[in-house]
């Protein structure tokens, strides 16, 4: 059978992907989707629009391929995959844990299995089909209880993968060319809490291996960058960019969202690291229940303060079984369309703050990740893209970039 991988969501759920891979045999895995007999959606449920746009997938395949087989895994196997399997709308569903009985699923698709929320990878994923980095999963799960998220209900509790079999799979990663690993997992830095080890301890090791020039990190707490990582911040190997998820700058809106952080503990923090010259992003959500009008302008007074470089910011969406939807019934939801004015006003903060960010930078140490539109493309140690003109083949090299141009949304050099 022709099979296809398509993967929506987190950098962990790239990862899962190429394990699901590593698993499938007797079968051709291929990179058209509109000639697949079946397709393996790994899935993300992590907002609404996450869910619509899975069953539009699914739909917009169906209408050129009617006879196309579908096993839904990932985030919204435990979210929505009993719905959709009910209403045949997927053929199969296997849950996370089961990723190696994938053979099985292919061979007799009509299954539901979610399987467990214990599971820890032991296989390894040792090459990336198209990728010039390769993403390392270090844990599964999150502790926390944000109000809004469901995640810990489909991912489960937090828990870490050996160091070892980490160390290990980056030695191979090594090995194959990779020079840039990129930690993921569903809240990376509780990485070592159930091993007595921690994340730091796990960077101080990865930064013995031969071969690694670059560590990019996921999204890590502001509570979770303790004096221990804090000393390894003016490592070389680390890039210089931290995704630091602050979910918003209001103290009374960080409550309702049962959030452990603080807004004024959170500015501290990110001028801090500011001051040793990384550039910083964030998570953050507008129009939660409770944003009023005077909760949100003490909340975009602090934001401007913030020395923010990256933004990933969405608009609230509910999901049942969450805290959150019952807050709305108390506090009521915040209109649409006032809720896309405040992302749209972050952003463009956001955005200015990047381009000052970039005008103030000299040299640029870039992983030439691919050729689109005439440019090649990479992003440099401050995860700014960056776009080259050259007759050169710069596919997959590192180059030292002093001369470039900085336009508002990207940098340009010629070579």
């Amino acid at each position: 059978m022709k099979i296809y991988i398509k993967t929506f969501g987190c950098r962990t759920n790239i990862y899962d992907s190429e394990l699901i891979k590593s698993y499938i045999k007797d079968n051709e895995i291929i990179n058209d989707e509109l000639q697949a007999d079946m397709i393996v959606i790994n899935s993300c449920t992590v907002t609404n629009q996450a869910d619509l746009g899975l069953k539009q997938y699914i739909r917009h395949i169906k209408n050129h391929n009617p006879n196309t087989k579908f096993i839904l895994t990932g985030c919204a196997a435990a979210s929505i995959g009993k719905s959709l399997y009910d209403s045949k709308i997927v053929d199969g569903v296997m849950g996370a844990s089961l990723k190696s009985n994938i053979n099985k699923f292919i061979l007799n698709p009509k299954e539901f299995d979610l399987g467990n929320l214990n599971f820890i990878d032991e296989k390894i994923v040792s090459n990336y089909e198209n990728h010039t980095k390769a993403f390392v999963k270090i844990q599964e799960g999150c502790d926390f209880a944000c109000s809004y998220c469901i995640i810990p209900s489909v991912r489960g509790g937090a828990r870490s993968l050996k160091l070892e079999q980490i160390i290990n799979q980056i030695k191979t990663l090594a090995n194959n060319g990779y020079k840039e690993v990129v930690l993921t997992g569903t809240n990376i830095g509780s990485y070592g809490k159930d091993l007595n080890l921690s994340l730091a301890k796990l960077l101080k090791e990865i930064s013995k291996i031969n071969g690694i020039k670059r560590v990019r990190l996921g999204s890590i707490e502001p509570v979770q960058i303790d004096d221990e990582f804090k000393e390894l911040l003016d490592e070389d190997f680390i890039e210089k960019h931290l995704h630091i998820a602050l979910q918003h700058t209001n103290e009374k809106m960080l409550k309702l969202m049962q959030r452990r952080n603080k807004a004024y503990k959170d500015l501290e923090l990110f001028e801090y690291l500011a001051n040793k010259g990384y550039a910083l992003g964030t998570d953050y959500i507008v129009g939660h229940p409770g944003e009023s009008d005077e909760i949100w302008a003490d909340a975009i007074n602090n934001f401007k303060k913030f020395p923010i470089t990256h933004l990933h910011a969405f608009v609230y969406s509910k999901r049942d079984g969450t805290k959150s939807v019952e807050l709305a019934k108390t506090l009521g939801e915040v209109d649409k369309n006032i809720s896309k004015q405040r992302l749209n006003e972050i952003k463009e903060i956001t955005r200015l703050k990047n381009y000052e960010f970039r005008k103030n930078q000299k040299d640029l140490i870039v992983l030439v990740e691919q050729f689109k539109d005439g440019y090649y493309q990479g992003y440099d140690q401050y995860f700014n893209l960056i776009k080259i003109k050259s007759d050169k083949d710069l596919l997959k090299t590192w180059i030292n970039i002093k001369d470039y141009e900085v336009e508002i949304d990207k940098n340009k050099a010629k070579i």
